[in-house]
C-alpha cells in the first residue's frame, strides 16, 4: 500500500466514524435521493443533512445532481468498491502508518501555542482526554466551536451529533461551550446557535 492509499484510506474511515453518515450511505445505496428526503427518513436537520452530505462528497463517496433547483445526491459505488478493496489491503500497511495524523492541526489558523495543545490532547481529530486546566479547555472550545455554523439553529441532539465525532463525553462538551460562551442556548434548552465571535468570553 503507497503512502498515498494510506492517506486516502485514513480519509474514508474518518468520514465513516459517525452514525448519520453511515445511515446516509445505507439510503443512498437504495437509491438517489435529496436533502429534504434524507432529513425526514433520519430526523435530522436539513442544514445537518447538508454538512455530513458534504464531508462525504469530499471523499468522493457521494455525487451531487442538479435539476432546476433541486439537488439530488447518490452514492458513488466506484468510490465505495476501492474503500472495499483498500481495506483488504490494511494487514501490508507499515507501522508508521498507523501513527496519529496531526497534519491538519498544522493547518489550523491559531496560535502554535494553541496547536500544541491540540497535539497533547487529540489524536487522528478526535480527544484522547478533556483537559482539566482551563487555559488548555479553552483551547480545545475553541476549536470545537469551529465545527459549528454561524447561520445555523441546531437541536441538542444534533450538537451532541458533532460533538460525539470527536469525543463520547458529548454532554461535558456541550456543556463547557455553553457556559464558556461559544454557544448560545434558548432558556428551554431546546435550541443552540454559535455566539458571534466578538461575544465570546
Amino acid at each position: 500500500m503507497t503512502k498515498y492509499e494510506q492517506e486516502l484510506l485514513l480519509e474514508f474511515l474518518k468520514a465513516l466514524a459517525d452514525d448519520s453518515r453511515l445511515k446516509l450511505l445505507r439510503l443512498l445505496a437504495q437509491g438517489e435521493r435529496n436533502v429534504g428526503e434524507l432529513a425526514d427518513l433520519l430526523g435530522l436537520s436539513e442544514p445537518t443533512i447538508s454538512h455530513h452530505l458534504s464531508y462525504l462528497r469530499t471523499v468522493g463517496l457521494v455525487n451531487l445532481r442538479t435539476e432546476g433547483n433541486q439537488h439530488f445526491y447518490r452514492l458513488d459505488t466506484a468510490r465505495l468498491t476501492r474503500l472495499k478493496q483498500l481495506v483488504n489491503q490494511v494487514e501490508q500497511m507499515p507501522p508508521e502508518a498507523l501513527a496519529s495524523d496531526d497534519a491538519w492541526i498544522d493547518r489550523l489558523d491559531m496560535p502554535e501555542a494553541d496547536r500544541k495543545v491540540l497535539r497533547e490532547y487529540t489524536s487522528n481529530g478526535r480527544l484522547t482526554q478533556i483537559p482539566s486546566r482551563q487555559k488548555k479547555q479553552l483551547v480545545i472550545l475553541r476549536w470545537l466551536a469551529t465545527k459549528f455554523q454561524s447561520d445555523v439553529t441546531y437541536t441538542e441532539k444534533e450538537i451532541n451529533a458533532i460533538l460525539r465525532q470527536h469525543h463520547d463525553d458529548h454532554a461535558t462538551l456541550r456543556r463547557d461551550l455553553v457556559d464558556f460562551g461559544f454557544l448560545r442556548r434558548e432558556r428551554a434548552g431546546s435550541k443552540y446557535w454559535l455566539a458571534p465571535e466578538d461575544e465570546v468570553r
